[in-house]
């Protein structure tokens, strides 16, 4: 018979059917965190959106006080390598870059270019764009003032995008940030998503979102 852990315990008295404010949610999930590593807020946001290609959802947000990663940026740049760099890019290459990364080199978690970049860009297409790393003049990654787009990447900013059936995911923060900042976090987010309403959708826009740690219980939050 499997042992049930002490938090496993301590989760299973939890009111799942309860809506929480932001702070009420963040300190009961900071309860049951975990002691070993810190873990991240994460939020799940259930949008009114149908398939269709004009209510997609994508964008990209600079939190108030950051995500606490440590984020490696790779830029793409023939001109402006020293800008990339001395901005804190972790890797800078040029044609020389499109090559490893066609070899395999995946050793980065963001991808910045500079526009004159992407025609040659076109080659690694397709080993970027499903790991949602190819950049996107719409989204800010592709920049001519590079050295503006890595310190905002390295400042705590992220992708929102709504998956197909209208869920946006998003980690917000680590758990060791106080309260209200990971709520002015969540706050950030909701308030972009309600810019970003498209125009054609019709009846309630935000469903309903549930906060969660990485490895805990998920507990559902008034974000209007």
């Amino acid at each position: 018979m499997a042992r049930i852990t002490k938090r496993a315990k301590l989760t299973a008295a939890v009111d799942k059917g309860k809506v929480w404010t932001l702070t009420e949610a963040i300190d009961e999930l900071r309860k049951y965190a975990s002691k070993k590593f810190d873990e991240t807020l994460e939020i799940a946001v259930r949008l009114g959106v149908d398939k269709k290609s004009d209510q997609s959802i994508r964008g990209m947000l600079s939190l108030p006080h950051g995500t606490g990663k440590t984020v490696r940026i790779a830029v793409f740049t023939k001109d402006k390598q020293k800008e990339a760099k001395d901005a804190g890019a972790d890797i800078v290459g040029d044609a020389d870059l499109i090559e490893k990364v066609l070899g395999g080199f995946m050793d980065f978690d963001r991808v910045l270019a500079t526009p004159e970049m992407m025609p040659g860009m076109a080659k690694i297409a397709k080993i970027l764009g499903p790991k949602g790393l190819m950049p996107n003049p719409k989204l800010g990654t592709v920049a001519a003032n590079i050295a503006d787009a890595v310190a905002k990447a390295k400042a705590g900013q992220i992708e929102y995008r709504a998956e197909k059936a209208g869920i946006i995911h998003a980690g917000l923060g680590k758990m060791s940030f106080p309260t209200d900042k990971l709520a002015e976090n969540v706050r950030a987010l909701i308030d972009a998503l309600k810019k970003a309403k498209p125009a054609g959708v019709k009846g309630q826009y935000i469903l309903g979102a549930s906060l969660s740690t990485t490895q805990g219980m998920g507990l559902k939050v008034d974000v209007k």
